[in-house]
């Protein structure tokens, strides 16, 4: 990441912050929806992207293309995305995907869409064929959103139904398992927390969990959601994840090193 798309995203997530309330579902879904318009246009990107346009003339293009099709709040958002200097093509998308999430995020606190998407993530890990039919490069945007539907409809909240619909259409070059792990550190990110995956030989007692968060939340000082996932090549111990934080004290990785030392 370059330090314009930097700088770029703390003015966007500034703008996003003095919006308040009114950024919402509504705002989150028009932002990923013209992300999706403007990624599908070389000619519009590249417009939005050029360093030697004048930031009120982008801002102008922006109203140009999307007054009629966004909320008044998703429109100004997109207009301080235009005026502000990015890297690359790739960021700028990039950019108002994260905006268009946080916005999402911000209608609701609960935690519950970061483990929505673990679920699903978990699902179509697990699910070959799953995995396929909503990666594949030959497949059509309407075709993945309508198996998005008829798998989430009903059975999760609409944030989370409408950030996965977003991703299957607008992958960028990411696996799906990528795209659901990088949105729910995004949402809990936006909530003042942060995602801690639990890799364990076995299901962690309810007290094993709790002893974890509270010692993970005392180290990291903010609010974490855990995610378990069972692996028993293990052995035994755990596997922490957060960012790009490992804490490994697995039972397997001990044996790794021991063998490793052995052979020296």
């Amino acid at each position: 990441m370059g330090s314009a798309t930097r700088e770029a995203l703390a003015s966007s997530r500034a703008a996003l912050a003095a919006q308040g309330s009114t950024a919402d579902l509504a705002t989150g879904e028009s932002l990923l929806n013209a992300g999706r318009v403007i990624g599908d246009s070389s000619q519009l990107l590249s417009a939005l992207v050029d360093p030697a346009a004048d930031a009120a003339a982008k801002a102008a293009l922006v109203r140009a293309v999307f007054a009629s099709a966004l909320t008044p709040t998703a429109l100004e958002l997109l207009q301080c995305v235009a005026a502000t200097r990015w890297s690359s093509h790739s960021d700028l998308l990039a950019g108002v995907e994260d905006l268009g999430l946080r916005s999402i995020a911000s209608s609701t606190d609960d935690g519950i869409v970061e483990a929505e998407l673990f679920a699903f993530g978990s699902a179509v890990s697990s699910n070959a064929e799953l995995e396929l039919a909503l990666a594949s490069k030959l497949g059509k945007a309407s075709a993945k959103v309508g198996l998005v539907n008829s798998l989430l409809g009903g059975k999760v909240t609409e944030q989370t139904l409408s950030i996965v619909r977003h991703l299957v259409q607008q992958p960028r070059g990411r696996r799906i398992g990528e795209l659901l792990r990088y949105a729910a550190s995004v949402v809990a990110d936006q909530s003042g927390a942060s995602i801690a995956t639990i890799t364990s030989a076995a299901t962690l007692a309810p007290e094993q969990v709790e002893r974890l968060r509270t010692s993970l939340t005392a180290r990291y000082g903010r609010r974490l959601t855990l995610n378990q996932v069972v692996n028993p090549a293990l052995v035994g111990g755990v596997h922490v994840q957060i960012g790009d934080d490992v804490i490994d004290g697995s039972i397997a990785t001990r044996l790794k090193d021991l063998r490793s030392k052995l052979a020296g």
